[in-house]
């Protein structure tokens, strides 16, 4: 879910997460927060802050320890109508989240 409030972008996606193979697999659906907000500094530069979560399965949830939270600020450059570059320097806050990560997301938009 996302909405456009001027120069403000906001954005929430609140994913299941589901491993079908592998040391998860027992798991059942887990339950992943996801937010977004950002501000259109021009017309291609917006600047913000994301934040990914993972809290456990949704029948209980993982003792916060366990938990996974992270907070990247972030730049989004939209440097053609196609083309989109979202990078970030993030930081974990649980025992079981890396320390420091560095993200890129390249996107491009089809008209279909």
């Amino acid at each position: 879910m996302d909405k456009t409030l001027g120069r403000w972008y906001l954005s929430f996606n609140p994913a299941m997460d589901l491993s079908l193979h592998g040391e998860n697999q027992h798991r059942g659906l887990e339950f992943s927060p996801n937010f977004k907000f950002s501000y259109d500094l021009t017309p291609k530069v917006a600047v913000g802050a994301e934040y990914y979560g993972s809290l456990g399965p949704i029948t209980g949830f993982d003792p916060l320890s366990q938990q996974q939270h992270q907070l990247f600020p972030t730049v989004d450059l939209n440097v053609a109508p196609q083309w989109e570059i979202n990078f970030g320097l993030g930081w974990g806050f649980t025992p079981s989240t890396e320390g420091l990560i560095a993200k890129v997301i390249l996107g491009y938009r089809f008209n279909f």
